[in-house]
């Protein structure tokens, strides 16, 4: 079917109502529009749907939202009766249409016969990882684009696990939607109707308050919180989203006297009025914060992205201004310091492990070895840590203490199979406390890891090619670094090359060819001879080509020096 074909049964769809056929036919003239809206479907993969929120079989609406759901629905009843009994768990963040695509959600699995359990209103992404595994869910369903700006939204799959689904759940889903007609295949009960009769349950209080308490068990020197309370200050900033309840809490269960909430950004708004990108790897965002820091005297900042999977930091420097801490650098933090605390309350596990990402620092690598950790890579995505973790942990192999990767997102203890903020917050802040009662920030706290640890760089360059040709030249890019791998980059010899789609890694200079543990992710690193990686990857979820940088040095500026020097070279990639 073409584009136009696709178009023009939208347009006759019975499903449709008054507005969006209205919607539709406003674009009548705009061909480009047309091709963008309908070229094809939103692809299905691990991390479920992400799309601009329209009227169109490319975007986020409630008619993909039904068939999606619809495909679900039959690869959970294909498991079989007693596991379908189990039911799915469904939530959803603070943007605009989330209600409403979850409640749509729910209307499909009840009307497949599924029973669901959906949150009284939003809520955190780690809650919805914790709820499928508290009431042994057979999946859940969760409706938020995370840190994308306010036109996106998205559709995340679980398993029963808790984590995002595996490739072969996707896969079995996918598969489903190109066989189903997206409008005559759906069947639906409504929400009201399906309430009344239980087939959808609502989850509130109760469920909040089983998962602090898994939460607050995390917490591994709360001595060290009280003995500053009195003075220690900080921020924190849910960017008008779901953490805007449970973090504070949890942290003043902890024993903070001092959160200071940012006011414009406590306010619940889709349209997130206050930045321009609600993501805390954005600094611009943390400027009401600042302001807010800077009136009141607090050192520390702290900010969860809409769903409050992902946290961002910002400390006090000694010039008074605040400086943000990369994720990379957080992450190296708190492992160091979750290793010193655990030690300390001698809640160390046998056979500890760090887990990590392909696009993570290998300053994490350094931390964990020199203090006898074992260190695993994954691919991005905690559906991937989740896995190794269950592996290890299954097969007696290693204790995972703490999983994380470069873009914000921090997994610890064992309720949760996905990004945790709400956990993060408060191991965080406990840090900071520990921290501030030795006389130090955490910038202070960093460069004395930098001392003891060596020194480590990273930048990731984000490389936008929006829409449909952005998705043609995503994969030319991809195709010709494939086909014609480069020897040097930026002057300096390659010494290895990986290809993590077949697994191969190839010595540049010898020519010989052999293979790696991980395989099956269209990813390319290069090893150079200076000791810096570059990978390159297309985002799973947004419309970019992602660079990473991951430089070491022999001190800051040898350092910054590199990541400028390949910053230029990744730049190039897009010409």
């Amino acid at each position: 079917m073409t584009y136009r074909q696709a178009y023009q049964q939208w347009l006759e769809s019975p499903a449709l109502s008054a507005a969006e056929r209205e919607e539709l036919r406003s674009i009548a003239g705009d061909e480009k529009e047309i091709e963008g809206r309908f070229f094809g479907p939103l692809e299905f993969g691990t991390a479920g749907l992400r799309g601009t929120m329209c009227t169109g079989l490319h975007n986020m609406n409630v008619h993909v939202i039904r068939h999606a759901t619809q495909a679900f629905a039959q690869v959970i009843l294909e498991e079989g009766a007693a596991s379908a009994a189990r039911g799915v768990c469904i939530c959803y963040d603070c943007r605009n249409h989330s209600q409403e695509f979850a409640r749509e959600a729910a209307s499909v699995m009840a009307g497949n016969g599924i029973p669901v359990r959906i949150f009284a209103s939003l809520r955190p992404t780690p809650e919805l990882s914790f709820a499928v595994r508290e009431y042994h869910a057979i999946a859940g369903i969760n409706v938020t684009a995370s840190h994308n700006p306010k036109e996106y939204n998205g559709y995340k799959v679980y398993w029963e696990d808790g984590a995002q689904l595996p490739p072969r759940h996707a896969d079995a889903v996918a598969q489903k939607m190109s066989e189903l007609d997206l409008f005559s295949s759906i069947r639906r009960m409504d929400y009201d109707q399906a309430v009344s009769q239980s087939l959808v349950q609502i989850m509130g209080a109760e469920t909040d308050e089983a998962f602090l308490a898994h939460v607050m068990a995390q917490a591994t020197a709360p001595e060290a919180v009280a003995r500053v309370a009195d003075e220690f200050k900080m921020v924190y900033t849910p960017f008008h989203g779901t953490g805007y309840q449970l973090i504070p809490e949890a942290l003043r269960r902890l024993g903070m006297k001092h959160v200071l909430c940012v006011p414009e950004q406590m306010v619940i708004d889709g349209s997130f009025p206050t930045v321009a990108s609600p993501n805390p790897e954005n600094p611009e965002g943390f400027a009401l914060a600042v302001e807010l820091a800077k009136r009141e005297g607090a050192d520390f900042i702290l900010g969860s992205d809409p769903d409050a999977d992902r946290v961002g930091i910002m400390v006090r420097t000694s010039d008074g201004s605040f400086k943000v801490i990369s994720g990379n650098q957080t992450g190296v933090l708190l492992l160091d310091y979750l290793i010193g605390a655990m030690k300390r309350a001698g809640r160390l596990p046998a056979q500890p492990v760090a887990l990590k990402t392909i696009v993570t620092t290998e300053m994490a690598r350094k931390v964990a070895q020199v203090n006898g950790l074992a260190c695993y890579d994954t691919f991005t995505g905690f559906k991937f840590l989740a896995e190794k973790k269950d592996q290890l942990e299954g097969s007696g192999a290693g204790n995972v203490i703490f999983s994380y990767e470069e873009s914000y997102g921090y997994m610890l203890g064992d309720y949760v199979r996905d990004k945790d903020a709400v956990t993060a917050s408060l191991l965080l802040t406990e840090m900071a406390a520990w921290y501030h009662g030795q006389g130090m920030t955490l910038y202070d706290a960093l460069q004395a890891l930098f001392a003891k640890y060596g020194w480590y760089a990273e930048r990731t360059l984000n490389l936008v090619m929006p829409g449909l040709d952005g998705l043609k030249q995503m994969a030319a890019l991809m195709s010709g670094l494939r086909q014609s791998p480069p020897d040097a980059i930026a002057g300096v010899r390659v010494a290895r090359q990986k290809d993590y789609l077949d697994g191969t890694v190839v010595d540049t200079a010898t020519g010989a060819a052999g293979n790696m543990e991980l395989s099956g992710s269209n990813v390319l690193r290069y090893e150079l001879c200076d000791g810096t990686s570059l990978i390159v990857r297309p985002s799973g979820t947004e419309p970019k080509v992602k660079v990473y940088i991951l430089a070491q040095g022999t001190d800051r500026a040898d350092c910054a020096a590199k990541v400028a020097q390949y910053a230029a070279w990744a730049e190039s990639l897009k010409r």
